[in-house]
């Protein structure tokens, strides 16, 4: 018997890995799918037309890029839920919005009007009852400092450049948008208790979690 019989995971669930910059989201994305034998879902950023020009004027491109991110995210969600579910997803489309998009509109780089207006189009595509939300959204969450200490750790030359107080204002948006977040149950994962790197093996226990949640979940769904 494979993890997912052994914890009742449905085949076709649909499950999504959220959380900031370093608390492991790839690599939690590719543990559940081997564990599950489900597939993956990453996000495709070779193949956006806008992100080098975002990166040179945020102003003048941050609206294209917002729009282009919500298309191709909705695009995949479809494909996910038309083939059939049993994916596991890395990174969600309601964090374009709730901020990526409200971060820069509160920084000034994206106008009131077209902040409105992508928060208007992303409402119309996704906050409706006919948009195939998650069966569960899985948030990563851990200290700051943590946090930051994992960033430093994988080493990667973009993220050693960006000062600290960037992923500081990350974590506290994070913060702030799950917190408020409903648009589908929400299990949170703390990375002190599961280091995946360190101990590959703890896969079963959060399959376990994920097991007796979405069990739960669904019995409050439907009223048991």
């Amino acid at each position: 018997m494979n993890l997912r019989e052994k914890y009742n995971i449905p085949a076709n669930a649909v499950i999504t890995i959220a959380g900031t910059v370093g608390v492991g989201k790839s690599t939690m994305t590719n543990a559940l799918a081997n564990a599950l034998n489900f597939r993956t879902s990453f996000e495709k950023v070779d193949t956006n037309p806008y992100l080098d020009k975002f990166y040179e004027d945020f102003e003048k491109w941050s609206f294209h890029l917002q729009v282009y991110f919500l298309a191709e995210r909705f695009k995949e969600q479809k494909r996910i839920f038309e083939y059939g579910g049993g994916f596991i997803q890395d990174r969600s489309i309601y964090e374009d919005t709730g901020i990526f998009a409200k971060m820069h509109y509160d920084k000034g780089t994206m106008t009131p009007t077209d902040y409105e207006t992508y928060k208007n189009l992303f409402d119309a595509m996704v906050m409706t009852p006919y948009f195939p939300h998650p069966d569960l959204l899985i948030y990563i969450e851990g200290p700051v400092e943590d946090i930051i200490a994992r960033i430093a750790e994988r080493g990667r030359p973009m993220e050693q450049q960006t000062d600290k107080a960037y992923w500081l204002e990350m974590h506290d948006r994070y913060e702030t948008w799950i917190d408020q977040f409903n648009a589908c149950p929400v299990l949170r994962l703390d990375i002190n208790d599961y280091d995946l790197m360190k101990n590959p093996e703890t896969v079963e226990v959060i399959v376990e979690r994920i097991g007796h949640f979405l069990e739960q979940t669904s019995h409050l769904r439907r009223g048991v």
